[in-house]
Order: C-alpha cells, then structure tokens, then sequence
C-alpha cells in the first residue's frame, strides 16, 4: 500500500510572494537568490547583472513538513523543478525530493484548468494524493474528480500568507482518512 503523495508548490505556501513587499510575513527570512530558471528570464543580461529573486521563507516549515513524511510522499510540485531541492530544501531543512517534471509550463489546462492540473494527475497514477497552490479553483477539483479514482485534496493557500497552521492541520487530517479508508 502506497502513502499518499503530497504535492508542496513554492510560490505561494513556501514563499508568500503576495504579501505586502515592504512587510514580510512574521517568521518568514528573506533569501535572495539565482536560480537558473530566473537567469533564463532575462535574456541577454550577463549572470552577474541579473537581479536576484526575494524569496521569503519560513524555517519552520521545514520540520512541520518532515512531520508529515511519515504519511506522506513529498513531491516538488513547482516550476522551481529541481532548482527547489538546490535553493528552498536547504534553507528549510528539508531532503532532497522527487519533481514533477513539467512537460510545459504555463497557459491553461483542459477543462479550465490550471496549467499544473493533469499534469498532477497523471503522475499521481491513482494514488491518492494532497496538493498545496495558491492557483487551485474550481474547475480543478471538477477535474480531478473526473479523472482521478483516487482521494484527493486540492488545499489552496493564500499567497499572501503561506502555509498555517490550520493547512497542516487539514493536510494531517487528510493523510489519516487516507489511512483510515485504505
């Protein structure tokens, strides 16, 4: 029997890139960093004149997470792909994961979907899965009705706030239904 799968974005529950710039949210750092992904987004700038991207991370995400990993797979669900395991793990303490490798990026999904949307599914391969975004709606927990046999919890997280405590509370409680229906 498989654990089911938790999805982690980036931007958004990791980094609350929504919130207000001149006030970072309480417990968060601020990280500045050049991911090749954000190089490549400025074509023609030598590396060393591209700005770096401010990341806002909060340390304690990282244990909270971990604690989850005994119900858990965690899986990158980010356009950070590897880049995620190179910047984000290390400040929050967090092992090396598994990426969803994006086939493509960005536009819309089937269906009205977000972009990430069948993508997730598809790797998913019917487990049961819970997916942290801040760019989860309706269109795709019809979706994922529709074409997952699975479970599956769509948690969507206010970006201008990140992850809280009561996301890990649902995320908790959804791991132990799992385990429960299993």
């Amino acid at each position: 029997m498989y654990r089911p799968l938790l999805f982690l974005d980036v931007d958004g529950p990791l980094n609350p890139w929504a919130a207000k710039p001149e006030r970072r949210p309480d417990g968060y750092t601020t990280h500045r960093m050049k991911p090749e992904s954000w190089i490549a987004q400025h074509p023609g700038k030598p590396r060393a004149y591209v700005k770096p991207l401010r990341v806002w991370l909060n340390t304690a995400h990282g244990p909270r997470l971990l604690s989850l990993a005994d119900r858990y797979d965690l899986v990158w669900a980010t356009t950070w792909a590897a880049e995620a395991d190179t910047f984000i793990a290390p400040v929050l303490g967090l092992p090396e994961l598994p990426f969803v490798d994006w086939p493509a990026m960005g536009g819309s999904g089937p269906d009205g979907t977000f972009w990430k949307t069948s993508h997730l599914v598809a790797y998913a391969a019917g487990r049961d899965f819970a997916w942290v975004d801040d760019d989860l709606g309706d269109a795709d927990r019809a979706y994922v009705a529709a074409h997952h046999p699975g479970a599956a919890l769509l948690h969507h997280v206010d970006p201008r706030h990140g992850l809280l405590d009561a996301d890990f509370t649902a995320l908790a409680a959804f791991a132990d239904s799992a385990a429960t229906a299993a």
